[in-house]
């Protein structure tokens, strides 16, 4: 017996309720998109010049080609799925589709679309919602991601991957591209709990606040340091790439806000990045946290509103966490620990 397809994994679970199975239409609906993007992606610069800059969305975003192109696949796979509205990176304000209909759906279309052109991994993240009848347009969407009813992510890399919840665990498939059919390839995903990787920009160093530059000078001590062990920092400046690894391996992943203008609260988007991929990092055994706060229980005020990002292996979270609440290690760590390090903050 071969390995189940996606539809198969979606077919078993919807048959406890109606719900169920609008949400395994609309998971199914992205997946067939994402097999003509992971096409498309596939083929580089053979098509067209797909990393070219069309438009600026913002003071530091740049809106390339194939990000248009793939909020464009992916509203029309969406059409006859049982959504009434669609968030996207790429629109300023909710894309309507079916009205009345009973679920919502939060995008990035292609997250890390900068290394197109560098052959990075790239991908696609989404968030399905129930739709209250009650609200409408932006307001629609403004709710925790801990109401999220699915949540997922491809990779477009030498694999093509989703990694996905509906709430009962996280769940790798891998696509066969010879038949564009997702298969399920590993079952319940448990991140370990402990880690040696971390994945940061380290160029901003110079702008972290203190804890997070304690606990990346901690890191980057290694085995002499107060954690008395060596770490490896990976980065790919694509959200997705980096948090699968984490799926994989384990380690933890951070983009906190810093001190320069428009970062304060980091970058990545609260709605569609951040909730999607906490929940999936929760349902893997994982943390995902501000810092401060559950990424699950924050109550978003505006469809792009942006967050900081700190997830992955539950101790190396928790630490963190621990850290900005003063409580972390006090007796732990020697004075020459804070003087020393890649990160150091110049005096």
């Amino acid at each position: 017996m071969g390995l189940p397809t996606l539809k198969e994994y979606l077919a078993n679970w919807t048959l406890e309720g109606r719900t169920r199975g609008q949400v395994a239409d609309t998971v199914s609906a992205l997946a067939d998109a994402s097999v003509r993007l992971s096409e498309i992606i596939g083929r580089g610069s053979l098509d067209n010049r797909l990393g070219r800059v069309v438009a600026r969305t913002g003071d530091f975003d740049e809106q390339k080609e194939i990000d248009v192109l793939a909020n464009g696949i992916i509203v029309d796979a969406l059409r006859d799925a049982p959504v009434a509205a669609l968030a996207s990176e790429e629109a300023a304000m909710p894309i309507s589709l079916t009205k009345d209909a009973p679920l919502l759906v939060a995008t990035d279309p292609l997250d890390g679309s900068s290394n197109v052109d560098a052959n990075v991994s790239v991908g696609t993240i989404f968030s399905v919602l129930p739709r209250h009848p009650s609200s409408e347009g932006e307001a629609a969407f403004l709710r925790p991601g801990a109401h999220q009813l699915a949540a997922g992510f491809f990779v477009y890399g030498p694999q093509t991957v989703l990694a996905l919840t509906v709430g009962h665990g996280t769940q790798i498939f891998t696509l066969d591209r010879a038949h564009g059919v997702y298969h399920l390839t590993t079952r319940n995903v448990a991140i370990p709990t402990e880690a040696n990787e971390y994945a940061i920009n380290g160029s901003n160093a110079r702008h972290w606040d203190e804890p997070i530059r304690i606990y990346i000078h901690d890191c980057e001590n290694g085995e002499n340091g107060p954690r008395g062990h060596d770490f490896n920092m990976r980065w790919t400046g694509s959200p997705v790439a980096d948090v699968f690894r984490i799926l994989t391996r384990g380690g933890i992943y951070l983009y906190p806000g810093d001190r320069r203008k428009g970062f304060h609260q980091g970058r990545i988007r609260l709605m569609y990045e951040a909730n999607p991929l906490s929940w999936i990092v929760e349902q893997a055994g994982g943390r995902a946290t501000t810092g401060r706060d559950r990424i699950l229980d924050v109550v978003p005020s505006a469809l792009h509103q942006k967050t900081p990002l700190i997830c992955g292996s539950r101790d190396e979270v928790d630490r963190v966490m621990r850290i900005y609440s003063g409580q972390e290690f006090k007796g732990e760590r020697s004075p020459l620990f804070g003087r020393r390090g890649l990160f150091r903050a110049l005096p």
